[in-house]
This record gives C-alpha cells, sequence and structure tokens, in this order.
C-alpha cells in the first residue's frame, strides 16, 4: 500500500497543539474505563497546593513522567486511573490569601483554573470527571467523618501540651514541620508554648508502621527517615537508687554492656522527678535553666550540631552494680517524651555524652574497647567487674540478666515518634466535629457536615486564638447529646488531614454515602505508582500510612499499605544553580516555553535533560535539540522515501528500539529511552525502505514516542490515514529474535581474568570464535593452552599452563 501524504506537511506545532487539546477534551479520550475485566494501573502524582502563580516548569518533572507512564500503560492494556485534584485546604493556600490580600475562597478557584490550564497545554492525560478538591464541603465532610473514625477509636485526643508555635502563621506546628528550630512554610523561629490541643495517636502504630515498611518498594532514602523518624530502641528500663531519698529514677539505656562506663545521670528538664531531684541550694539556677530549655524546639535540643546544655541538680543515683555515686544532670538532649525521661550517660561510649563530659568536665572512662573514644560499635568489655573479657554482645545479655534477677530492670521498647498534632488556630481549615457541654462534657458531632462558615477577617490572630472563636454564630450551638448550650471547637485541622486520604476518593469521587465506595477502592487501590518531592518523608507519607492501617483495621479496606511503589522526582534548580522559587524570582513557566518551542519539546526536554531522580540545572538552550529532532521525525513520516540512501536492514533496529523502550519506561528510564529513539531516528533516516516497511517503520516510532510527545505524534498518526486516536492503539510488540543484536561483543578471559573483548557476527561457529580469541590474546598464551572453555554468545575463557 503506498502511503498518502496531504500536500500540505509543514510542521506547525502550535496549530497543531491547540487542536489536539480541543479534539481531546470533546472526546474526552482521557476518561477512566470501566472495564473490569482488564487489569487496574493506578498512577497518582501528590496533588498539589493551588497556591502561587501557578506552575514552573520544575514542578513538570513530577507530572510529565507520570503522564508519559499512564499512556504507556494504557496502550499495554491496562485500566488506567489517572486523576488530579486540589489539596486546597490548609496554610499554603490560606498564606498565598493573605499575601495577596484576598479571601482563600477567591484565590482557590483562581489558581485551579490556571493550572489546568497549564495542565491542558502540556498534553497532560488527566480525567477531570474526577477532579477533587479538599476545601470542598463535599470533600471534607469526609474528613471529619475520618477524624469521628479515630475518635471513635481512641486515636482522636485531646491533651495539654508543650507545642511548637509559629508566630508567623499564627498556629501550632506538628513536630514535622518543624526544620533546625523554623517554621517549615514560613521560616520564622517557633516558640514552645503549652497549650490544649487535639492530637492522632500515631504512636499506637508505630510498630506496624516500621515493620511494614518491608512491603514497599520506595527509595532507600525515604525508608530510612520513616525508620529513623520512628526510632525504634530495645534495651532495659532500670530503677536506680537516689543518695537521700526514697525515690528511684526509672532510667533506659540501650547498652547495657556500657554500665560501668556511666559517669552521670541525664534527665530531661520536663521530668516529673525534678523537683524532687534538685537541692534547694541548686533551685534558682536550675529554674533558669529550665525556663531557657523551653525556648528550644525537640529539634534544636537533639540536633548533633549543637552544643548540648545541662546543669547539676545537686543530687546522686547510685550505680546498682559497683554502688558508684552518680551525679545527676538535667539535660537538654533528653526529652520526656522518649523512653522513661532518663538516661544513663557513658561518655566513652556515646557522642553526645562525650560532648557533654568535656563541658562539665565528667569523668570519660572506656568500659568497652574496639576502637577510639567515643566509640559506639561492639567490642570487649573492659573495667567491668566479673563482665571483664566477655564481647559487648554477650556481657549486654548478661549484664540485663543481672538487672532482671535484682528486681529492678524489665526489658523495654521504645520509641522516637511522637504523636500527631492536628489542631491549627486558623480559619481555612476542616472544622473539628467537636463540641463542649458543661453537662456532657467533649461530645462528637455526628450530622456532617460542621460547615466552615463564611466570613471576611479571617486572618489568624496576634494571641494565638482560632479566628472561628471570634464568630458567635459558629461558637454557641446546642449540645448534640442533651440538647443543652454547647460551644464548638475552634481550632480547625491541619491540612495534612486532608491528603491522608484522599488517593481513596478518586476511585468512587462523587459517591455521598461514605468517603468513598468500597467495591471500587477494593479495584483500584492500593496505588501502584506514586509520584512526588521527598519533602513529604514524615508527614503526608507517614500520615497517609497510619490512616491505612486504621482503615483496614475498622474492615474499610483490604490493603496495609497505600502506595506500592513511590518515586521522588530530581530536583530543578534554575541556572544560577539554587532552586527555583517565587521568592528568589528564578522561576519559568512552562507557558512562556510552550509558545516560543512547543510542549512536546518542553516534555521531551523535561525527561530526557537527566534521570528521573537526578537533580537537574535548567537551560532553555537545551529544548532547541529537542525542536530539531521532532522536525525530523516531521520530515521522515511526511517526505517519500529517498533515492540513494544506503542499503541496511532497519527493522532488527527497530525491534530493539521498541525493547528498549518498553524496558525503559518500566524503570523510569526517560532519558535513556528518548536517547535511543533519538539514535534510531538517525540511522532510520538514511536506510533505503519499501513502501511496506516504511509504513511499518513510520507507525510504530510514532506509537513509542506518543508517550512522550503526544501531540505530534496524534497529527502525524492522522497523516498515515488512521482514523482512531493514537492513544487508542496497542503498544508495539517486538520479536525477540530480531530485537538480537546483530554483533556479539564477547570477553576473552585468559586464566580467568579479562584480556580483551571479541566482535563477532552472531551466528558465527564456536571454532571461529575460539580462533580470533586466540589471536586477540596471543601475547598472555605463549607458555602453552591447556583448554579452552566457551560460553555460547557469553564467554572465552582461555587456560593457560603455568610458565
Amino acid at each position: 500500500m503506498r502511503l498518502q501524504i496531504e500536500k500540505k506537511t509543514e510542521y506547525r506545532p502550535r496549530e497543531i497543539e491547540e487542536r489536539w487539546q480541543r479534539i481531546w477534551k470533546e472526546k474526552k479520550v482521557n476518561r477512566t474505563l470501566e472495564d473490569r475485566k482488564k487489569s487496574k494501573f493506578y498512577c497518582l502524582d501528590f496533588f498539589p497546593y493551588p497556591s502561587g502563580d501557578g506552575l514552573s516548569v520544575g514542578h513538570l518533572r513530577n507530572y510529565i513522567p507520570t503522564d508519559v507512564v499512564s499512556r504507556y500503560k494504557r496502550m499495554k492494556g491496562y485500566n488506567v486511573l489517572h486523576p488530579m485534584g486540589w489539596d486546597a485546604f490548609g496554610l499554603p493556600a490560606e498564606n498565598e490569601a493573605i499575601n495577596r490580600s484576598l479571601h482563600p475562597c477567591i484565590t482557590v478557584p483562581k489558581y485551579i483554573k490556571k493550572y489546568k490550564e497549564q495542565f491542558s497545554i502540556m498534553g497532560l492525560s488527566y480525567d477531570w470527571e474526577r477532579e477533587i478538591n479538599s476545601s470542598s464541603k463535599e470533600y471534607y465532610r469526609w474528613t471529619q467523618w475520618f477524624f469521628l473514625l479515630l475518635y471513635d477509636r481512641g486515636l482522636a485526643y485531646r491533651a495539654k501540651s508543650f507545642v511548637n508555635y509559629c508566630s508567623g502563621c499564627g498556629t501550632v506546628l506538628a513536630r514535622e514541620e518543624v526544620e533546625e528550630g523554623r517554621c517549615w512554610r514560613c521560616g520564622v523561629e517557633v516558640t514552645r508554648l503549652e497549650k490544649e490541643q487535639w492530637f492522632f495517636r500515631i504512636t499506637a502504630y508505630a510498630e506496624r508502621l516500621l515493620s511494614d515498611l518491608s512491603l514497599i518498594d520506595w527509595p532507600e532514602n525515604i525508608i530510612e527517615m520513616q525508620k529513623n523518624w520512628i526510632g525504634k530502641s530495645v534495651g532495659i528500663d532500670f530503677n536506680l537508687s537516689i543518695v537521700g531519698s526514697s525515690r528511684k529514677l526509672r532510667v533506659f539505656t540501650t547498652r547495657a554492656d556500657t554500665i560501668f562506663g556511666m559517669s552521670y545521670l541525664a534527665v530531661s528538664p520536663e521530668h516529673p522527678a525534678v523537683t524532687e531531684i534538685v537541692t534547694p541550694e541548686r533551685r534558682g539556677e536550675v529554674e533558669e535553666f529550665i525556663k531557657r530549655v523551653e525556648k528550644e524546639t525537640e529539634i534544636e535540643r537533639l540536633s548533633k550540631e549543637s552544643e548540648p546544655l545541662g546543669i547539676f541538680t545537686g543530687s546522686f543515683g547510685i550505680n546498682p552494680l559497683n554502688g558508684e555515686r552518680i551525679p545527676i544532670y538535667l539535660a537538654d538532649y533528653v526529652l520526656s517524651s522518649y523512653g522513661t525521661g532518663a538516661i544513663m550517660a557513658v561518655p566513652a561510649h556515646d557522642e553526645r555524652d562525650f560532648a557533654f563530659a568535656n563541658r562539665y568536665n565528667l569523668p570519660i572512662r572506656e568500659v568497652i574497647r574496639g576502637g577510639e573514644i567515643p566509640y559506639t560499635g561492639e567490642g570487649v568489655m573492659v573495667e567491668s567487674g566479673i563482665f571483664t573479657g566477655l564481647s559487648s554482645k554477650e556481657g549486654r545479655k548478661m549484664v540485663i540478666e543481672s538487672l532482671i534477677s535484682l528486681g529492678i530492670g524489665k526489658k523495654s521498647c521504645h520509641y522516637r515518634l511522637r504523636d500527631w498534632l492536628i489542631s491549627r488556630q486558623r480559619y481555612w481549615g476542616s472544622p473539628i466535629p467537636i463540641v463542649y457541654c458543661d453537662r456532657c462534657k467533649e461530645v462528637a458531632v455526628r450530622e456532617l457536615p460542621v460547615l466552615l462558615p463564611p466570613v471576611e477577617q479571617y486572618r489568624p490572630s496576634a494571641t494565638g486564638e482560632s479566628p472561628l472563636s471570634k464568630i458567635g454564630e459558629f461558637v454557641h450551638t446546642t449540645c448534640p447529646k442533651c440538647g443543652g448550650a454547647a460551644k464548638r471547637e475552634t481550632d480547625t485541622m491541619g491540612g495534612f488531614a486532608c491528603s491522608s486520604w484522599y488517593f481513596l476518593r478518586f476511585a468512587s469521587p462523587g459517591y455521598d454515602k461514605g468517603p468513598f465506595d468500597k467495591a471500587e477502592v477494593d479495584y483500584w487501590l492500593p496505588v501502584d505508582v506514586y509520584v512526588g518531592g521527598a519533602e513529604h518523608a514524615v508527614m503526608h507519607l507517614l500520615y497517609a500510612r497510619f490512616w491505612t492501617k486504621v482503615m483496614y483495621d475498622a474492615g474499610l479496606v483490604n490493603f496495609v499499605e497505600p502506595f506500592i511503589k513511590l518515586k521522588n522526582q530530581g530536583v530543578v534548580h534554575a541556572r544560577t544553580g539554587k532552586r527555583m522559587s517565587k521568592s528568589r524570582g528564578n522561576v519559568i513557566t512552562p507557558d512562556e516555553i510552550v509558545k516560543k518551542h512547543s510542549a512536546d519539546a518542553l516534555r521531551l526536554y523535561e525527561l530526557f535533560m537527566a534521570p528521573f531522580d537526578q537533580p537537574v540545572v535548567w537551560d532553555t538552550e537545551g529544548i532547541v535539540g529537542q525542536e530539531r529532532f521532532l522536525k525530523k521525525v516531521w520530515r521522515f513520516i511526511t517526505e517519500n522515501v529517498g533515492e540513494g540512501k544506503r542499503e541496511g536492514k532497519i527493522l532488527p533496529s527497530l525491534h530493539r528500539v521498541i525493547k528498549k523502550v518498553t524496558d525503559d519506561l518500566e524503570t523510569f528510564k526517560f532519558n535513556t529511552a528518548i536517547a535511543s529513539i533519538m539514535e534510531f531516528m538517525n540511522s532510520a533516516q538514511n536506510v533505503s525502505m519499501d513502501d511496506d516497511t516504511k509504513r511499518e517503520v513510520s507507525e510504530k516510532l510514532l506509537l513509542i514516542l506518543s508517550p512522550f510527545a503526544p501531540y505530534i505524534c496524534e497529527e502525524l498518526w492522522h497523516i498515515l490515514g488512521n482514523e482512531e486516536s493514537i492513544t487508542e492503539m496497542d503498544w508495539p510488540v517486538y520479536s525477540e529474535e530480531l530485537s538480537r543484536e546483530e554483533v556479539l561483543r564477547i570477553p576473552v578471559q585468559v586464566n580467568g581474568k579479562l584480556r580483551a573483548k571479541l566482535e563477532v557476527e552472531r551466528g558465527t561457529n564456536r571454532e571461529e570464535i575460539e580462533r580470533l580469541a586466540r589471536d586477540l590474546v596471543s601475547r598472555w598464551t605463549r607458555t602453552g593452552i591447556k583448554r579452552v572453555i566457551y560460553v555460547q554468545d557469553r564467554l572465552v575463557n582461555i587456560v593457560v599452563r603455568e610458565g
């Protein structure tokens, strides 16, 4: 069959892209299929905050790869769910509105509209019929429902606690939202306040959150961050007597084998025993020290960068194994929330203890020999009484048995993880469905949603109170239990509550009988591939895992992990080397790039400039190479086969590139996939082909290129006379036989040591390969060849006699 090419073949990307955007929208080509006979594939992006002036080219490092994979999986025959929604409640959206002197109910829809326009320009194949918005009452009704689920299961509670307060955002923050003593959003230094707040009891799931990490395919650095944040420590709690007091101090250690090296006891300044431990003459100085520590965040106190601080209490403890008097210090690096709030300090075998001992001139005694002090590894016990000479591992077991036999010790396990503080003293968030009644006390509101009242003045209070507390018609209500007067909870939930379950809502976004249709969730969930930034490792990702396990225990879902595979994209930096951000004024938007170069060229450049997970410096000039490539593809498809070009076998090369692109798409190696298509294009344009071969090559080239550059491929697909959309076509199948390399590169060893590589055509017989191999390594075989070992197509090993 002759190729039917239109006369008008000039490549006009802007015209092409605008036309196909319109057609795809009208025909709903990205609509999720409901064919349950197919295997499903759920590909999800971290849903974005609709704030700022829209997308930058940096954001596209996340969204374009998931679009490519989703298009590829559709062509592979999967039922693909690739939705998009908006994380519209919370501090980012509200702070943006404040900066613009507008109301978030105005800015949020405006920014959503802008994002959707940019997504459309880029050809991202989201199913907009499944769009969700966390600030809509249809959505946050179910966020409140989940709050009550946790509340009913004893996992949501209100308590007075020292919390991290950000004056810049006018609200308390979860521990995870504090970075180096500052708010992770606005950068203002955080202070410590004691307030009554709502918490989610995530600590009840600490062990499962830790052990279930083995069930998921996530980047190793994210796994390690979660492990460290959960912070499991196994050891022993034991009672330690205080000189002159009947009070016992309960101490925790993971290294009982170092007990003879204990030179002081370190106690948290918040420990309830402090008032009894501190002697009268030390009380004034100790109280000043405690006030100073109250101003530090947990991050600051635990930081190895800062010098540990402490103060002597005037009291002494007694080492239970040798009777030695040990001074008791308050130390800022000991937290009352971790372990027992008191530790035995062994400066020779702990870095923080070592720094503390040096600062306060305390003894440093080596009791584990094995390396330079401070030595924290395993070794041999020395200066340790009857345990001297034992390995630290064996000695640790025996010391623990001794403390238990004395009736003062018990094996224990502690976690660094703290309960999730959910209260926010802000307006733009989901109201907490609780009222307070003088008669019934704390009462859950079951009639949902508790609507966020429309107000003009929503800015946070300078005194740390929620703006909702000033709205009388919201605050004053009736008790659902007794019908009497009651007051509503005026804190709202932090935005991470909304994002802890949104991935489930996409399965049935219009469902109104519950947060989701269980039958739909059973089919679509868990998420197969989840893509987003690494900055949420111990926030969103941890919280979503926690909520999923609660749902599993409640019988709502049939899986324990929400995201099977996680991918983190590399950060895009400006040409100065700094990360793109509005505050630095170095943001480049996709709109301006598309106008000048085309969306397809931008898509290719985003994928080609570096491996997916590696950081990259943006260079707009690099897009020119992608433009040239697309023009080359256009000419190859639309021009007739040239005359006088070299003869060659193109089909083996075609099948090899199909195989390469297929394998690379499965492993997110987009840059090498594109490179292989470019390489194929370079060779194909110089090979003479008959019309049938040209059509086969043209169509299969367009099929494998279409996930990367959908606009040009859709246009050329129709120029070739096809009526269906290329997005509805099957992914091409490659022949294993044809995809084999024609040239074999066979390592040649002499006595097992690599000496050369032999290149031969596939199918060369063994005798010829062995002859060529001998010639290639003759300088190493002069003592005589004993035998030749040949592994077909893979290896030649020549065994020679000893010289």
